[in-house]
């Protein structure tokens, strides 16, 4: 007789079947990558995408790949020597721009705080420039050229004076100066005469493809000076780009002060000349007024240039004149150097009197008088990153 099997009748009572194996991929989950220790947690973890494969063992270290490596390093730190080196002209003309262009960016930003959008603040930026070199050409050139034409116009009555001079028609008869002139004038002397001219017409043309230069890239870096600033903060790790966009602005702040306060002093000191030429009654004021302006741009050295410029004007026009050129600039300097410059700069760099004395030594020597200019907002930068992160950091060491 057949048994009953109770778990026929009670649903609950059958049992489960057995589950179907499941392959070894289901049952091991793939591998969640664990973020380096001191990164953010948040961040997406740096790990390949499989778009363009999977990554292969990575090449064993022997000699010969070290050396090989080594090599390539060699000949690349060489050939960036050499590209640096023949580029070293551009280099300057965009370092001069980059200079330029933060030393201007506070006049763009205020222009766009009173309502103008950025292209126009930049263009009305851009076109006072360009008007102050129309002026400062408009006020030098034809001086130089007046002074030039009558200089050539008046070597034959020159040289009439001297042929009456007994003197030096003796000297002329006993050492043949006139043999030893027409002899000179040979086709190697017109050669390297016509050489000097042409090598005088490219200079000057080289001086304004070079201002053109300098000109056309400040514009353009004033136009994307916002974004080229943020590109240069992106390229720093996050972890550290607060505090280096801090650092950064601190310094820029400073060189665009500095800046300003040093056209301020060069404008007051130009208008002082103008005025003390026109009392004076010294030849071509404004011209004069522009050269003091120009040279006091530069440190150090500079106020002194343009104080022997005029005052050489001054003898050479009048020995009153050159005497009271000399008294002039002798106490305009003082008041500058005690009491106009440290108004004018104590708000915006603060620079050891060494350091800027130094700075502006080796900025002569490497640079020339481009390294002059940049010499003090550069030695400001400097103190601003040894105060900041090279001290502190010393002293938790």
């Amino acid at each position: 007789m057949p048994q009953h099997d109770p778990s026929g009748d009670n649903p609950d009572l059958t049992p489960d079947p057995l589950p179907a194996e499941t392959p070894a991929s289901a049952e091991t989950p793939p591998p969640v990558p664990v973020p380096a220790p001191g990164t953010d947690p948040d961040e997406a973890p740096a790990v390949p995408s499989g778009k363009f494969g999977t990554p292969g063992r990575p090449l064993r270290r022997n000699s010969f790949l070290i050396g090989f490596t080594g090599g390539l390093g060699v000949l690349l730190a060489y050939t960036l020597y050499l590209g640096i080196r023949n580029a070293g002209g551009i280099l300057v003309l965009v370092v001069i721009a980059l200079f330029l262009a933060v030393g201007l960016n506070p006049a763009v930003v205020r222009l766009r705080r009173w309502g103008l959008p950025h292209g126009l603040a930049v263009a009305a930026v851009a076109l006072t420039v360009v008007l102050l070199l129309c002026g400062g050409v408009w006020a030098l050139v034809p001086p130089i050229v007046t002074q030039s034409g009558q200089f050539i116009d008046q070597i034959p009555s020159l040289l009439a004076e001297l042929r009456r001079s007994p003197t030096v028609n003796d000297l002329m008869e006993r050492y043949d100066v006139v043999e030893r002139v027409q002899g000179a004038a040979n086709a190697d002397t017109v050669g390297r005469a016509l050489g000097g001219v042409l090598g005088g017409a490219q200079l000057i043309f080289g001086t304004v493809f070079r201002t053109l230069t300098v000109l056309v890239l400040t514009i353009y870096f004033l136009a994307y000076f916002n974004k080229l600033r943020s590109l240069g903060y992106s390229l720093v790790p996050r972890s550290r780009r607060e505090r280096v966009q801090l650092i950064g602005d601190e310094i820029l702040a400073k060189v665009g002060a500095y800046m300003v306060g040093a056209l301020s002093i060069a404008v007051l000191a130009g208008a002082t000349t103008f005025v003390f030429a026109l009392i004076v009654d010294l030849p071509y004021p404004f011209a004069l007024a522009v050269v003091v302006a120009v040279t006091d741009l530069i440190p150090q050295i500079g106020a002194t240039l343009g104080a022997v410029i005029v005052s050489l004007v001054g003898f050479a026009t009048d020995l009153r004149a050159g005497i009271a050129c000399a008294v002039f600039f002798l106490i305009y300097q003082q008041v500058e150097n005690y009491l106009i410059y440290p108004k004018v700069m104590r708000r915006s760099v603060e620079v050891n009197e060494v350091a800027a004395l130094l700075a502006a030594l080796l900025g002569v020597a490497l640079l020339g008088v481009v390294g002059a200019l940049i010499a003090i907002p550069t030695v400001a930068a400097l103190q601003l990153i040894l105060r900041e992160v090279v001290l502190p950091r010393q002293e938790t060491r």
